[in-house]
């Protein structure tokens, strides 16, 4: 890229940082340490801030660079990613928020705990908890060392890894900081900026084209070298049987994933009702779904204008796709409209970037310090210590997330971000689910719940192609790979409710009649919920 690019897209990207570290000055300021505040932000945000928040938490680099590189790329296929992160938002609002919101206090843990052991189960949710967020947090990570690679016009490492540190440091400050207020407004701010860039791009690109969408598929598919192949089902996934098992993986993984997403769920505490929380999810799903509607025209406007040759040049996984629609939608490489226009949306990815790692950061960091670190240690003050060690924990996940952002950066985002979605989805929905809606669950099916899901996830992706033994793995060289699927959701997320029936059946414990009906009380009416 020329110099122009670099400048104006590092002087607006360092508007924003200015902007977001200006905002959680402010709140640093005004806050008092409780951990209602920390991890709540006092439970003072209305319904549409709320909502506008959670779509920034939801609208990630994934979203914004992965899915669109990946049908510029894979045409129909790619679609899948677009229509199972939409989906998904049905499950949350009819089985999730308003239950979750009534239920727990600060993290999934809280709901689950209710009528259990406490200590067991806190410690299994928040290592669960932790683990999906840490692969939530790579995938962002690994955004950053794409955006920066075709900002700066190299692919070495040094600029690369530089730019992973830089935005890890920032969302430890954001976080340690600032708290769950200062994050939200972060989310807000990114959530208009995500969707202006969106909006504007797509009206480009039905401009290009006079608003001709089938010109624009037709291009598309002759530009591809695929022809009609492009847009029709298994360009990726239609090769033999297991490239459609995989494909139904990933459709499981998706859809189901996200109503056991620890920062998801954690932004049902800072309204003030379940109701609320219920109407947050309204406004969030209008804006995802226009969002996410919208990057299906970049995705094919990608393919058409750009070209996946080019796509591929750039970057092999096809995040830089977006960033190199807008240069050319703005006239090209060496014009002034080019430059803007890149620069702006160079900009907000990193900003989404930005605000999505710090959500994810303080609801991992809860769950190290209000599930982990409660659990094992017991003393006075808790509450005061628990932020404390929230604010510790946050340097921490930032730490692990930045080096596995370093060793994967040459896988596609979107991609890994399924990964963390078919962890939460194997792990925490089963002990999610079966807790709100089983009069007879026991401690010992919810721990086996949680780890009959997180264990073999994690153990079949290490054994998948995604590790070893294909020319895109992770780890070249060697060849481990015993596990034929990239994706683990299939065999994995089934296997998490088994565990958690078999658990319940074996156990000696006598379920709790009245914690239970207490639970179905407060879920359904919201009476005694924090």
């Amino acid at each position: 890229m020329t110099g122009n690019h670099q400048t104006l897209a590092l002087a607006l990207f360092s508007v924003f940082v200015a902007v977001t570290l200006a905002i959680t000055t402010w709140v640093s300021r005004n806050r008092h340490g409780s951990a209602e505040e920390f991890y709540a932000g006092g439970r003072l945000f209305s319904p549409m801030e709320n909502g506008f928040a959670i779509a920034g938490d939801y609208m990630s680099a994934a979203s914004f660079l992965g899915i669109s590189g990946l049908i510029a790329l894979y045409g129909y296929d790619g679609l899948l990613y677009s229509v199972g992160f939409l989906v998904a938002w049905l499950v949350v609002l009819f089985l999730v928020a308003e239950l979750v919101r009534n239920c727990g206090r600060f993290t999934l843990a809280d709901v689950v705990a209710a009528r259990m052991r406490e200590r067991p189960v806190r410690i299994a949710a928040g290592t669960s908890s932790v683990t999906v967020s840490v692969l939530y947090l790579v995938a962002q990570m690994v955004g950053a060392g794409s955006l920066v690679a075709l900002l700066l016009g190299r692919t070495s490492g040094a600029a690369q890894s530089w730019t992973v540190i830089g935005v890890g440091a920032l969302m430890v400050i954001y976080v340690s900081l600032g708290g769950m207020r200062a994050t939200t407004w972060i989310q807000i701010v990114k959530a208009v900026m995500l969707l202006g860039g969106t909006v504007a791009l797509t009206v480009l690109v039905l401009v290009r084209f006079h608003g001709d969408f089938d010109r624009l598929l037709l291009t598309a598919a002759d530009r591809s070298g695929h022809g009609d192949a492009f847009l029709a089902p298994g360009l990726r996934y239609g090769a033999n049987w297991t490239a459609r098992l995989d494909f139904i993986s990933l459709g499981l993984a998706l859809v189901l994933g996200t109503a056991g997403l620890p920062h998801i769920l954690s932004r049902f505490y800072t309204v003030p009702t379940a109701r609320a929380a219920r109407r947050s999810v309204i406004w969030s799903i209008g804006l995802i779904g226009g969002f996410y509607l919208m990057t299906i025209v970049l995705g094919f406007g990608a393919a058409a204008i750009v070209g996946p040759q080019a796509v591929r040049q750039s970057n092999a996984a096809g995040n830089t796709a977006v960033p190199l629609l807008a240069l050319d939608l703005g006239g090209g490489l060496d014009s002034t409209g080019g430059t803007v226009l890149f620069a702006i949306v160079t900009a907000v990815a990193f900003a989404t970037i930005l605000a999505v790692v710090a959500g994810i950061t303080l609801a991992s960091s809860a769950s190290v310090a209000h599930d982990l670190y409660a659990s094992l240690r017991r003393r006075t003050g808790k509450q005061r210590s628990e932020v404390a060690v929230a604010r510790a924990a946050a340097v921490g996940i930032g730490v692990v997330a930045i080096a596995l952002g370093l060793l994967a950066r040459d896988l596609n985002v979107a991609f890994l971000v399924g990964l963390a979605f078919a962890v939460a989805a194997s792990a925490n929905l089963p002990v999610l689910l079966y807790s709100l809606f089983w009069r007879g669950f026991t401690t010992r099916g919810a721990v086996w719940a949680v780890y009959g899901g997180l264990v073999p996830a994690l153990l079949l992706v290490i054994l998948s192609p995604v590790v070893s033994g294909a020319p895109n793995s992770l780890v070249t060289g060697v060849d481990f790979q015993l596990f034929p699927l990239e994706n683990p959701g299939l065999v994995s997320i089934p296997l998490g409710f088994l565990a958690g029936w078999l658990g319940t059946v074996t156990s000696t414990e006598v379920p709790d009649e009245a914690k239970h009906a207490e639970t179905e009380v407060r879920s359904l009416t919201g009476a005694g919920a924090a």
